[in-house]
């Protein structure tokens, strides 16, 4: 019994992070459809980073598509390792300036980010669990 309860707490845990990893992103996703001028300020990011433009495509990817693959469970590691590498160029073009930054009250300014990642690379670890259309 015990046995079963705890295999069980894990798929639940699998699905609670795939859940709230997927929400959160999607919401960025959808803000940046929204505003397509983020976009555009990104391609602008990316340029002055040396980095070619298309490039600003993988925002869909990254904040659209990985999310929803993460919320039904279809090929969840690659949505996790999508979603990390998303926030590594996120970090990379906007944040790279805080990386050694707290704020005043003591936290690392990149706490948000570096959640964000984390968990990409803790779904593309775990898998989906059972509670997924597409286990892996």
């Amino acid at each position: 019994m015990f046995e079963r309860s705890s295999f069980l707490s894990g798929d639940i845990g699998r699905l609670v992070l795939r859940l709230s990893l997927g929400i959160l992103i999607l919401l960025h996703g959808i803000a940046k459809v929204l505003h397509p001028q983020a976009i555009d300020f990104i391609a602008g990011r990316l340029a002055a980073s040396g980095l070619p433009t298309f490039l600003v495509h993988g925002v869909y990817v990254g904040e659209i598509l990985a999310p929803l693959m993460l919320l039904f469970g279809l090929f969840t590691r690659l949505a996790g390792l999508l979603v990390a590498i998303n926030m590594l160029f996120a970090i990379f073009l906007m944040h790279r300036h805080q990386l050694f930054a707290l704020t005043e009250n003591g936290g690392w300014q990149l706490e948000l980010q570096g959640l964000y990642l984390m968990c990409g690379i803790a779904v593309a670890l775990l898998g989906s669990g059972r509670f997924a259309l597409v286990r892996d």
